[in-house]
């Protein structure tokens, strides 16, 4: 595990988003050149399998957009967010105003983005009930989550000014897939719209929880490393893997190091090894990592808080 500092971040790291948004385009190309000619199935999957993949990687710049990383001209930085906002049925504003509870009062009850799993209160069913619909209908579940941290009593969404830009935002959004949804019924093309987005972005939803779910749930240390499970990969897959998803297996960096730019992250992978007890060393794959994670299930919480409450158990 190669976990040694460097200096700068190599161009084509940098560009990774840029990449992923040219791979996905190829992709789609290929898909409705593939649909047009009715190949079969065994051709078809694949590459909604791998768009899904690309998406999961385009959902990450999201991200990225909502610290302002993502683009250094601020106005491209909020064009690019609101758009891919409107294709992931998410309100930009709204995302990055809930995000930052992520950030400011992570792995606490204040923590909307990890809800329900931070309430000690919280009975075990339920919260098994929320991973179970989180981790299968993420497409839809992940809006609902962060409209309940808009719309419900006492949310932190406070601004007017903020709120404002939020509703003009979803509503935005409505009026566009109202656009879509006439454009593909008028010219009959569901079948390419079902294969082309439907189907992947319901993967891409998936993928996008389970990296969540990989990244905090089941864990309840009280720092940073100790509440979030980092991927570092020797091999070429796994850094390809990482490359596509914008550097996010080196999650707890972008925790400790808000502001930095997805392609200095893995520059500060040292920064994840263990420096106490309750912290555990990066894993070498997503997959023994998604293993650790799966144990949690049963039972799924986050939050050093856990460890005082009667429902610990």
């Amino acid at each position: 595990m190669n976990t040694s500092p460097t200096t700068k971040p190599h161009w084509v790291s940098r560009s990774a988003f840029q990449i992923v948004v040219f791979l996905f385009l190829f992709t789609e190309i290929g898909l409705a050149a593939a649909l047009y000619r009715n190949a079969s199935l065994w051709m078809v999957i694949p590459l909604v399998l791998l768009a899904s993949h690309l998406m999961h990687g385009a959902a990450v710049g999201f991200h990225e957009a909502t610290h302002g990383l993502l683009r250094r001209n601020r106005r491209f930085n909020e064009f690019d967010g609101v758009l891919l906002g409107i294709f992931s049925f998410m309100s930009f504003s709204l995302y990055r105003a809930s995000h930052q509870t992520h950030h400011a009062y992570f792995a606490t009850e204040r923590d909307e983005e990890l809800w329900p799993f931070v309430f000690t209160s919280t009975p075990r069913w339920a919260r098994v009930l929320a991973a179970v619909l989180e981790l299968t209908l993420g497409l839809f579940f992940t809006p609902f989550l962060f409209l309940r941290s808009f719309l419900r009593a006492g949310s932190p969404i406070r601004s007017k000014k903020v709120r404002r830009r939020i509703w003009m935002e979803l509503a935005l959004m409505v009026a566009a897939w109202t656009g879509i949804v006439a454009a593909v019924s008028y010219a009959e093309v569901w079948r390419y719209f079902l294969w082309m987005y439907l189907a992947p972005a319901f993967l891409a939803a998936n993928l996008q929880t389970w990296r969540k779910y990989i990244e905090h749930v089941g864990l309840t240390g009280g720092t940073v490393n100790s509440a979030t499970r980092n991927i570092i990969a020797d091999g070429w897959w796994g850094r390809l893997v990482a490359f596509t998803l914008l550097h996010e297996p080196f999650h707890g960096v972008h925790h400790l190091h808000v502001g930095l730019n997805h392609a200095e992250l893995p520059l500060r992978a040292h920064e994840l090894l263990p420096a106490t007890p309750d912290e555990q060393p990066p894993f070498p794959s997503y997959r023994h990592a998604m293993l650790d994670m799966l144990r949690s299930l049963m039972n799924p919480r986050v939050g050093a808080h856990w460890h005082t409450s009667t429902r610990s158990t």
